[in-house]
């Protein structure tokens, strides 16, 4: 059993997966294997920055909510091009971050504080958000998104030989 391909729509800022990116914002998968802690303002605080979203997992009923599973599809949904980027979250954010990163293409960053998620945009061009569910208080969230969304990759070349080599390492 997997986690369901077909996106779970709640309101009319939820897009499906195959939608495009708009003016206003990116398309962002999410997902959680609970509604623990900060999951269930995730989706709200996402799109009160302007973007879209796709729920997997807990976040959306019917779904399977295992870690493995609902990570996995998110994180596909960046390396296909569904989606822009993803959030992914689990109860220590370890499971979510691993699963994230099996998906060729994807680099998961687990972070637990807003110059960790800085650090990921900016010198790992991270593109996958792992968040602890036991850790993160609103207010980090806030400050992780807040960093996350405002970040963009280096331009240093240094910094992107590391990342095609991450791309090239199996």
């Amino acid at each position: 059993m997997s986690c369901s391909l077909m996106p779970l729509t709640t309101s009319d800022s939820v897009r499906s997966s195959h939608s495009v990116s708009t003016i206003d914002g990116m398309r962002i998968s999410l997902a959680s294997d609970s509604l623990d802690g900060i999951a269930s303002e995730l989706a709200a605080e996402v799109e009160r920055r302007g973007h879209s979203v796709t729920l997997y997992g807990a976040l959306a009923p019917g779904d399977r909510a295992d870690w493995a599973w609902c990570c996995s599809a998110a994180a596909r949904d960046v390396a296909e091009g569904r989606a822009d980027q993803a959030v992914v979250c689990c109860w220590t954010g370890t499971g979510a971050s691993i699963a994230a990163n099996k998906v060729a293409g994807v680099r998961a960053a687990l972070c637990t504080d807003a110059a960790t998620a800085a650090g990921a945009r900016t010198w790992n061009d991270a593109n996958v958000l792992a968040l602890s569910l036991r850790l993160t208080s609103r207010q980090v969230l806030t400050e992780i998104l807040d960093a996350w969304f405002s970040g963009s990759p280096s331009t240093d070349p240094e910094d992107a030989a590391n990342i095609a080599h991450v791309g090239e390492i199996r």
